[in-house]
């Protein structure tokens, strides 16, 4: 039974940055993909960025040069460093795993794991 655990989230100034951890436990395969996705209110889901077990990471076109997507394979864990933060950063960040597509709402039911999620306020 894989579970995905966020923490970090948080509100913050336009500008600022914060920190988000996911830590997997279970029985995850070690080259699993991982994911962060986030959804605001009328939005839908959006891919924040893949990392992989060797650590390449890919990000959405909003995030790039301001998110930083790193992981710990030994402890089975992704952070992301989010700086120079927008109010339209603000949503529920969703840690994800074994997706490899980006459903219309996050996190979806039946495919892949996810976390339940933490809430990002950028005012």
């Amino acid at each position: 039974h894989v579970q995905l655990v966020e923490s970090g989230g948080g509100a913050v100034q336009a500008g600022g940055s914060l920190r988000l951890s996911c830590t997997a436990t279970g029985f995850l395969p070690v080259d699993a993909d991982m994911y962060w996705y986030r959804q605001a209110p009328g939005n839908e889901c959006e891919l924040v960025s893949k990392t992989t077990s060797s650590g390449q990471t890919s990000y959405g076109d909003s995030m790039k040069g301001r998110f930083t997507s790193t992981r710990d394979n030994a402890k089975m864990t992704i952070h992301l460093q989010m700086n120079s933060l927008r109010p339209e950063d603000t949503a529920v960040y969703y840690c994800a795993a074994e997706m490899g597509w980006t459903p219309p709402s996050c996190p979806h039911p039946s495919f892949g794991y996810w976390g339940r999620g933490t809430q990002v306020t950028v005012s």
